[in-house]
């Protein structure tokens, strides 16, 4: 299982206006530990006040470059990015778990496929980290990126897409949609939605020459361009998603029926396995997930997000019956198979038996 290992900061690079790079080196004992793979996150945690926040950012280098880097634009109110863009400095620590995150596609160095790339805002931190090792590791490949922003100065990675452009002439290319200014054309101005899509597949896009789709950034934003994807021909394997932003946490499905669950009120048996280790204990029924009653019951369970965006928290459900309010991060095969976000899963059985070790 996943545990906290300490990064050492080498450099912080200001970006933007609100959003900085911050370049880490792992010990040499945990340098294995932090080899990833292109479009994967950490994830960091730390005290303020007395309280521990875990938060994930993705990895915005590419896998050839030969170092750790991340980036972190400032949220409103956000205590953990607001400390980062404003104390962090070379020489500092940071606690991280080892790279984590499915939001990439295998590479073969002989495909000459053909990549889309979309992204809002800093959304395109793991999109960075794609585009720069594919094209280094697929030679014949192609990437388009759509690259979306409130404005020009708000742009993350400006200097950085324009070099990788004349690096690899003829093969990535970018557009950029900006929502607050006005551009010669009309087209690139605007909120990315279905009718900008439609646009972008009928006078730039061809859609039937597309092999993998990456997507990261605002719920709404992603659901609109996924959509667009599938009616024009795409299908779900093709396209990858990366949501740094729920506007649906707390929002529970259709509420799962089970036939051996008991009546409300009444505890539920829980038993949880994690590094090795079992322990059961009684777990309220309604309103606690696993994830809290573990930590409640002191194990040191994994988790980031708490929203079902990350995987962090994945267990795997070996007796019993759960549901989940949110999951914007486990494959349909993977619940087929019985895993569930422990941070989103309640217990609809007298009885629930969970393993993080597989």
């Amino acid at each position: 299982m996943a545990r906290f290992h300490p990064l050492k900061v080498t450099d912080v690079r200001r970006e933007t206006r609100d959003a900085v790079v911050v370049t880490l080196r792992p010990r040499d004992e945990d340098v294995a530990l932090f080899d990833f793979t292109q479009g994967q996150y950490l994830t960091f945690r730390r005290d303020f006040d007395g309280e521990e926040l875990r938060r994930s950012y993705s990895i915005c280098a590419g896998r050839d470059e030969g170092c750790l880097k991340v980036g972190i634009k400032r949220v409103d109110g956000g205590a953990f990015s607001t400390w980062v863009n404003e104390s962090l400095a070379p020489g500092d620590e940071l606690e991280a778990m080892p790279p984590m995150g499915k939001f990439f596609a295998p590479l073969d160095e002989t495909a000459a496929r053909q990549y889309l790339g979309f992204a809002g805002g800093s959304g395109i931190t793991p999109v960075l980290s794609i585009i720069k090792t594919t094209l280094a590791r697929e030679p014949k490949a192609r990437f388009t990126l759509v690259y979306s922003n409130r404005q020009i100065n708000t742009i993350m990675f400006r200097e950085e897409l324009e070099d990788l452009k004349n690096l690899y002439l003829g093969r990535f290319s970018v557009i950029h949609v900006l929502e607050q200014e006005g551009q010669e054309i009309d087209l690139f101005t605007g909120r990315i939605d279905a009718e900008k899509m439609s646009g972008l597949f009928t006078h730039w896009l061809d859609a039937k020459a597309i092999d993998m789709a990456f997507i990261c950034g605002p719920e709404p934003m992603m659901l609109a361009i996924a959509q667009s994807l599938r009616d024009h021909g795409l299908r779900d394997d093709q396209i990858k998603f990366e949501l740094f932003a729920s506007g649906q946490q707390g929002r529970a499905k259709t509420r799962a029926v089970s036939k051996s669950a008991t009546v409300p009120g009444t505890g539920v048996q829980a038993t949880v396995t994690l590094d090795g280790a079992t322990r059961s204990f009684e777990m309220a029924r309604g309103g606690e997930t696993i994830l809290d009653a573990a930590i409640a019951a002191k194990l040191d369970a994994p988790y980031s997000c708490k929203a079902g965006v990350c995987s962090t928290c994945r267990c795997k459900v070996l007796e019993g019956e759960v549901e989940m309010a949110v999951n914007h991060a486990l494959e349909d095969y993977e619940v087929r198979a019985g895993y569930v976000l422990s941070c989103q899963a309640m217990p609809i059985s007298e009885r629930v038996v969970v393993t993080y070790d597989e």
